[in-house]
């Protein structure tokens, strides 16, 4: 190669660190399911690392109960109320109703990031257990109910128990976040990273969602062994 085709071959890009994330400080979270444990709790504590929040339930007068004991400027609306005011999306209903109250919200979440939580699980006298949703997970349910939303997958392992309790300064756990856009996950990964002890790690895309949900299962019966209320951490990242 001559010093001129040296000269001429364009410089190559460094590549992204992974761990430089976006400034999601300014985002409205809604929480679909913000009444229930697992919603309250990631309200709560997204809320008190000075996050907007917004909880939504089927009944706004039990959304604005809830609002009320959490403090820390969250707000209580219906489930669309939330979904329209909101940037971000966090669904956190019961599995049972995951389905058709996406199908209901389909033109609300329209062009939101829809991060989706549940977990299929069933339960029966040998403890829990996952559930296969036909479409593979409850993430791709979700994307295949809400086409004009951009939906990820994280928030998965974590404690209500723990989320909840107010004597807790931080929370040691990373967040396996899921997704289709880097610049998506990133904004979870993000979002995650805004609770203290909290790390979102990037792992795969939505076919990959079903291990991660099905986990939920595991952790569970660790949780009753030990009388814990075990996370996750990544090592070696």
């Amino acid at each position: 190669m001559t010093s001129t085709d040296s000269a001429q071959t364009p410089a190559k890009a460094p590549a992204k660190d992974p761990w430089d994330l976006p400034d999601v400080s300014g985002y409205v979270v809604g929480v679909l399911g913000g009444t229930g444990p697992q919603g309250k709790g990631l309200a709560y504590r997204l809320a008190r690392a000075g996050q907007k929040v917004i909880i939504g339930s089927r009944a706004v007068e039990r959304a604005r109960a809830a609002a009320a004991e959490l403090g820390h400027g969250v707000e209580g609306a219906d489930n669309a109320e939330t979904a329209r005011r909101s940037d971000i999306v966090i669904v956190a209903v019961p599995w049972e109703g995951h389905g058709d109250t996406l199908k209901s919200l389909r033109e609300e979440l329209a062009g939101k990031l829809v991060v989706d939580c549940v977990n299929p699980l069933g339960f029966d006298k040998k403890g829990a257990y996952a559930l296969k949703p036909e479409e593979g997970s409850a993430a791709e349910q979700a994307a295949a109910l809400l086409p004009d939303s951009r939906v990820a997958a994280a928030f998965h392992h974590l404690s209500a128990v723990l989320l909840q309790d107010p004597e807790i300064e931080q929370i040691d756990t990373d967040v396996m976040v899921l997704g289709e856009e880097r610049a998506d996950v990133e904004i979870v990964q993000a979002l995650a990273g805004r609770i203290p002890g909290m790390r979102g790690v990037f792992a795969g895309r939505l076919r990959n969602a079903h291990q991660v949900e099905s986990l939920v299962a595991n952790l569970i019966s660790v949780n009753r062994r030990y009388k814990a209320h075990a996370g996750l951490r990544v090592t070696d990242v």
